[in-house]
């Protein structure tokens, strides 16, 4: 698990966003399963997912 997540654009790339991720789970318990239960990562998830320039073809 990232503590920073960086959204690029798409090409020429810019950096659109940076998030510094801060979840509640404690420093020496943080492990990829107990973050995903952390309150916060729906939160982080949908709002980076919602940046991401995807389109379907």
């Amino acid at each position: 698990m990232a503590d920073r997540v960086i959204v690029l654009s798409n090409r020429p790339s810019y950096i659109k966003n940076i998030y510094h991720i801060e979840l509640t789970c404690t420093e020496g318990q943080r492990t990829p399963l107990k973050g995903r239960e952390a309150p916060e990562f729906r939160y982080y998830f949908n709002k980076i997912w919602k940046e991401l320039d995807v389109y379907v073809k």
